[in-house]
C-alpha cells in the first residue's frame, strides 16, 4: 500500500469513527409545516409543540409515558379541603433564558397574560378568580368553583407557560407582546429559540443555566419537510434522525438497518360521529353496521399491531371502562338485516386534514360495509369543513370519521369538548341530556376510581343512543436512527413530539 493510499484510508476511516460524536452535538427532526407561532398563550401548535415545550415550561407536566402530573417550577403544591384554592412552591434557582429570576410575580404576570381576552388559550385558566404571591417563592391560585380537572390543564402541553416578564414588558406594543411573541421566546426551559425562518428551519440551542438535568444535544435542528417520502429518504440517508409522524405503516415491519421504532400510548382516538336522525336510528340497520365496522376485522391492516381496538369514547390512556364497547360479530345477520330493510345507501366523511390515518380508515370501513350491501360515497371534507357542519347538516354525511385528541388527561376535557350538548368539537351536534348529566356529575369527583366509572357510564349512553362510535386508539409512533433513546412521548401530546431535554443516544 502506498503513502498517499494509507494516509486516503486512515483519513476516510478517522472521520467515520468522528461521525457519531457529531450527531450527538446535533439532533435534526423535520416537521411537515411551518410552526405557525412560538407564543405558548395565543396559539394551538401540534406538530410544533415538542420545540415549544422545551423553550416554555408551566408550573406541572405530564410524566414521559404517562398520565401522571409531576412538578416542573412548581416544586410542591398543595389544595384547600374545599377545593378552591391551590397553592404552589415555586422551584429554586430557575433563571430565565435572559438571565433574570424565575419567581411569584413572573409567575402571575404570565397567568394573567394568559387571561387576557385576545389569547386564543386563555380558557384554559377558566375557572381562575384570583392570584396571590405569598412570597418570592409561592402563588396561590383561587378558584371560582371546585375544579377537580385544574391540575390536568395545567400539565396541559398547551397549558400555561411561564415568560419573562422583562421580555414581555420591553415588547408589550401594543397588543400584549403578540406580535414579538410569534416568532421570539424568552422561557426557561433546556434549549433557547435561536432561529425562526418559516418555510425553512428552527434551531434550538442548549440553555446551559437550565434548572433541571442538561439535555444531551447541544442544538436540535428542525427543517421543515412537507414531503413524508423525503423525510424517509433523508432518514435513510443520514440527514435527519427521525421520522416524527406518518411514516406509512405497511412499511414499519421491513424498516432498513440503522433504523427503528419507538412506539408510545397516545391520545388519538379515531371515532365516528353520527348524524341525528340518519338511517342508523333503525335498530337493524345500526346492529348491522356495527358488526361491519368493528375494528378486529381491520385494525391490523390500518395500522400493522400499533393501534388497539377502541374501548370506549375514552382513550385507553385516560380510563378503562367497567364494560368495553362490544360490537356484533354475526356479518350473515348483518347482511340478511339490510337486505331485509331494503336499499340502504350511506355517505361516509373525513377532513382533508386527516387523510393520512383517519383517510385510511375511511377506506376500510367503506369496504367493510360494502361487505354487508351497503354502497357507500365517501366524501372528503375541505379544510375547516368539519367545525361547519352543525350549521350544515342537510348536506352533512350520514357518518364522520375523525380523530378525537383532547387538550389534556381528564376526562371531563374529554367528554365536555366532544359529546355533551354544546361541546365545540362535537361535530354533528349530538345531544343527549341524560349522558350530559352524568358527565357533569363524573367533572366533579375528586375519587378517581367513581370518577372513571361514572364517565363510562356516561360514554355507553352515548354510544347506545347511536351517536358515536369508538373504533381504536393509535400509538405514537416515531421512527427514527437506531440508538436514539429516552424519546419523552407523552400520551397527550400529539403523535410525534419528541421531549428535546430528554433524548439521547444511548451509550
Amino acid at each position: 500500500m502506498t503513502k498517499a493510499l494509507l494516509r486516503t484510508t486512515f483519513a476516510v476511516g478517522f472521520a467515520s469513527l468522528a461521525a457519531p460524536l457529531a450527531a450527538q452535538e446535533v439532533l435534526r427532526v423535520p416537521v411537515t409545516y411551518d410552526i405557525g407561532s412560538f407564543d405558548p398563550d395565543n396559539s394551538f401548535e401540534v406538530l410544533g409543540l415538542g420545540a415549544l415545550n422545551s423553550v416554555y415550561e408551566g408550573l406541572v407536566e405530564y410524566a414521559p409515558g404517562t398520565t401522571e402530573i409531576v412538578g416542573l417550577l412548581a416544586s410542591d403544591w398543595t389544595i384547600s379541603d374545599d377545593g378552591l384554592t391551590y397553592t404552589f412552591d415555586l422551584a429554586d434557582g430557575v433563571l430565565f433564558h435572559d438571565g433574570t429570576a424565575m419567581d411569584a410575580d413572573a409567575v402571575i404576570g404570565s397567568l394573567r397574560r394568559r387571561q387576557g381576552k385576545d389569547m386564543m388559550l386563555g380558557y384554559f385558566l377558566w375557572n381562575v378568580v384570583g392570584m396571590t404571591s405569598i412570597d418570592a417563592d409561592t402563588v396561590s391560585l383561587k378558584l371560582g368553583q371546585p375544579q377537580p380537572s385544574l391540575l390536568d390543564q395545567l400539565a396541559s402541553p398547551w397549558g400555561p407557560k411561564i415568560i419573562s416578564p422583562a421580555a414581555l414588558l420591553e415588547n408589550a406594543a401594543d397588543d400584549n407582546a403578540r406580535t414579538w411573541a410569534t416568532e421570539n421566546a424568552v422561557g426557561t426551559g433546556p434549549f433557547l429559540l435561536q432561529r425562526f425562518v418559516r418555510g425553512e428551519e428552527y434551531v434550538l440551542t442548549r440553555f446551559d443555566d437550565y434548572h433541571g438535568a442538561a439535555p444531551f444535544f447541544d442544538q436540535i435542528e428542525i427543517p421543515v419537510i412537507p414531503d413524508t417520502g423525503q423525510q424517509i429518504l433523508q432518514l435513510r440517508s443520514g440527514d435527519i434522525d427521525a421520522v416524527p409522524t406518518n411514516y406509512p405503516w405497511a412499511q414499519l415491519a421491513g424498516l432498513p438497518p440503522g433504523i427503528e421504532v419507538t412506539a408510545e400510548d397516545s391520545m388519538a382516538l379515531i371515532l365516528t360521529f353520527v348524524k341525528p336522525g340518519s338511517v342508523l336510528d333503525d335498530p337493524a340497520i345500526r346492529d348491522a353496521v356495527m358488526t361491519a365496522v368493528a375494528p378486529d376485522t381491520w385494525i391490523n391492516d390500518a395500522f400493522a399491531g400499533y393501534a388497539t381496538p377502541a374501548q370506549s369514547l375514552f382513550q385507553a390512556a385516560m380510563l378503562t371502562p367497567d364494560v368495553p364497547v362490544a360490537f356484533p360479530t354475526d356479518m350473515e345477520a348483518a347482511r340478511a338485516a339490510i337486505a331485509a330493510a331494503g336499499p340502504v345507501m350511506l355517505t361516509l366523511g373525513y377532513g382533508v386534514e386527516e387523510t393520512e390515518n383517519v383517510g385510511r380508515v375511511a377506506e376500510l370501513l367503506s369496504a367493510q360495509l360494502s361487505a354487508i350491501g351497503v354502497p357507500i360515497e365517501v366524501i372528503v371534507l375541505p379544510a375547516g369543513a368539519l367545525f361547519e357542519l352543525q350549521d350544515a347538516m342537510d348536506t352533512a354525511p350520514d357518518l364522520l370519521v375523525s380523530r378525537a385528541n383532547p387538550d389534556s388527561a381528564h376526562p371531563e376535557n374529554q367528554a365536555s369538548v366532544f359529546y355533551q350538548t354544546g361541546g365545540v368539537l362535537n361535530l354533528m351536534g349530538a345531544s343527549l341530556p341524560e349522558a350530559d348529566a352524568r358527565a357533569s356529575a363524573a367533572a366533579a369527583m375528586t375519587d378517581v376510581t367513581a370518577r372513571d366509572a361514572a364517565f363510562s357510564q356516561a360514554s355507553q349512553m352515548w354510544v347506545q343512543a347511536n351517536l358515536f362510535i369508538p373504533l381504536v386508539d393509535v400509538q405514537d409512533v416515531v421512527v427514527h436512527a437506531k440508538g436514539l433513546t429516552d424519546l419523552g412521548l407523552r400520551p397527550v401530546f400529539p403523535p410525534g413530539n419528541i421531549d428535546f431535554g430528554s433524548v439521547r443516544w444511548s451509550e
